[in-house]
């Protein structure tokens, strides 16, 4: 059983790598704003308070997150393990965490960090663009389509740009990944769960780089 978290800075690929180890190994991406979402629309007692908290257009509290990925865990599609996506982001929530796991005869094995190049990374995310139509994803440099203009996989001529992949929303997001998320690396390190592998790397080696540590 696999218990990991995956931690990297916005555009990372932290989405893609999840994804692969859901359909290859059956461990279970837990998105928490999924979670919080699906909490939202369940109308459970937990969705109640983080929408009333939400839509005041406050933060949701670490205990509600939680109390929220505690009822998550223990639901039977995550008895191969699960990957948390998004949680923690500060010391507090990575204490928390462990001592809700605890509670429930549970650990993290691993903590990944995909470590990147800022600034192509900064590259890589300004130049994304999809088909309006099929939702292909494409890149200005790195993934163009074989005929200009034409999606490879529909043909329609149609794209769209994510608003917030322009420059200045990546260097703001960057440094809250900065400010927010990296303080958290030492309090792993120091329980020896911490690794790290090229998030800038291939799709397929950083997926190798990730089944190395599980295996």
């Amino acid at each position: 059983m696999n218990h990991l978290i995956l931690l990297g800075a916005p555009g990372a690929g932290k989405g893609t790598q999840a994804r692969k180890l859901q359909d290859e190994r059956g461990i279970v991406q837990l998105s928490t704003g999924d979670m919080l979402r699906a909490a939202v629309k369940s109308g459970s007692e937990i969705g109640k308070k983080a929408k009333a908290i939400m839509d005041a257009g406050k933060l949701v509290s670490d205990d509600i997150m939680i109390a929220m990925i505690e009822e998550r865990v223990q639901q039977p599609d995550c008895k191969k393990g699960f990957i948390l996506d998004g949680f923690p982001r500060t010391a507090a929530q990575a204490e928390a965490l462990d001592a809700m796991l605890a509670k429930l005869g549970l650990a993290l094995d691993h903590v990944i960090e995909m470590t990147v190049d800022e600034k192509i990374l900064t590259e890589r995310i300004v130049g994304r663009y999809t088909c309006a139509k099929c939702g292909a994803g494409y890149h200005d440099a790195f993934q163009k389509p074989k005929v200009a203009g034409v999606c490879d996989v529909c043909g329609s001529r149609e794209f769209t740009r994510r608003a917030d992949d322009n420059a200045e929303t990546v260097r703001t997001r960057l440094d809250a990944y900065r400010k927010q998320t990296q303080p958290i690396l030492p309090y792993y390190r120091t329980k020896g769960i911490l690794k790290s592998v090229d998030g800038m790397a291939e799709i397929d080696d950083v997926a190798r780089q990730i089944s190395a540590i599980l295996d």
